[in-house]
């Protein structure tokens, strides 16, 4: 029994004095010491002093704008799963929507609007908003978008884009400034009209206004300025992670579509690849009773012989 006990001791003394030279030996090599340059720190942002939104400047000299900037570009950076999502999908809807963008008119920096209000994914708000660019029911078939059970162009990228540049040009010509038309994209033009009669002020940066609008377009600069140089805020994407840019040709069709299962099939698809590339068809048939002019995209990969 003695010898036992004394036996135990000395493993036990020999245990305690490995562990401690074990741990020495970690501290040395296994452990980062995060004040050593080079190594990864969460830290402060420089913020710009100047910013270009649709070809009109913000100088960040009041305390109120540069903290609103320092703000958005802070949640934007640290999100990082977000942002790098935002990036590589932005590789992958960029082209199409500043072709369109260029075609009607509308300044190449709104691609960020549809940025920010869905991440460039067809979501729903709790309001009822729906796809890229977020629009209303009403919004859209006022301004000439099919939306109902069977059909819902809310979800077509091109036909979204096309409402959007229709608003935000009406937006602009009613309050004077591409600035203050992307605000009343989450605002309305009522709305902001009236913040800006009661304010005696012209200018969106001079607003007093609700969380929301007030944190709207600093969120699309902070994304701009992000997506325009990543690097310079840590992130370090190589091309062939991003998405790659959609491709694809369309067929026109102007007749009820009875089965699109079955019409995939005879376009060399599978069912999930057709409404993938046209997720504003919501049904397995397209209604057509007034012979209406569609356009189906077609992936040109997955184009079959």
């Amino acid at each position: 029994m003695r010898y036992t006990t004394i036996k135990h001791f000395f493993i036990t003394l020999i245990f305690i004095c490995l562990t401690f030279l074990g741990y020495n030996k970690l501290s040395t090599s296994a452990f980062v010491d995060y004040n050593e340059p080079g190594n990864y720190k969460i830290q402060a942002l420089n913020i710009p002093t100047e910013i270009q939104f649709a070809g009109e400047s913000m100088q960040l000299i009041e305390t109120d704008l540069i903290e609103r900037m320092d703000k958005e570009l802070l949640v934007n950076t640290y999100w990082q799963s977000n942002t790098i999502l935002m990036l590589k999908r932005a590789h992958k809807y960029f082209p199409q929507i500043e072709k369109i963008l260029a075609e009607e008119g509308v300044p190449d920096d709104f691609k960020y609007l549809a940025l920010i209000e869905s991440g460039l994914e067809n979501v729903t708000s709790p309001a009822g908003a729906k796809g890229f660019w977020q629009i209303m029911r009403a919004t859209g078939r006022e301004l000439g978008l099919e939306v109902n059970a069977n059909v819902d162009e809310r979800y077509n990228i091109e036909l979204a884009t096309r409402v959007a540049c229709k608003y935000l040009k009406i937006a602009k010509e009613s309050l004077g400034s591409w600035t203050l038309a992307a605000a009343s994209y989450n605002r309305g033009v009522a709305g902001i009209q009236r913040i800006m009669k009661k304010q005696k002020a012209d200018n969106y940066y001079d607003l007093l206004l609700g969380t929301e609008t007030k944190r709207y377009i600093f969120r699309i600069l902070a994304v701009k300025e992000i997506v325009e140089s990543p690097e310079r805020y840590g992130f370090d994407i190589k091309e062939a992670q991003k998405y790659s840019p959609l491709q694809y040709t369309t067929v026109k069709v102007d007749t009820a579509i009875t089965n699109i299962a079955r019409f995939s099939k005879q376009m060399g698809l599978n069912y999930k690849i057709m409404k993938i590339y046209n997720p504003w068809l919501l049904q397995n048939h397209l209604n057509n009773k007034s012979r209406k002019l569609y356009h189906i995209a077609l992936p040109v990969e997955e184009v079959g012989p």
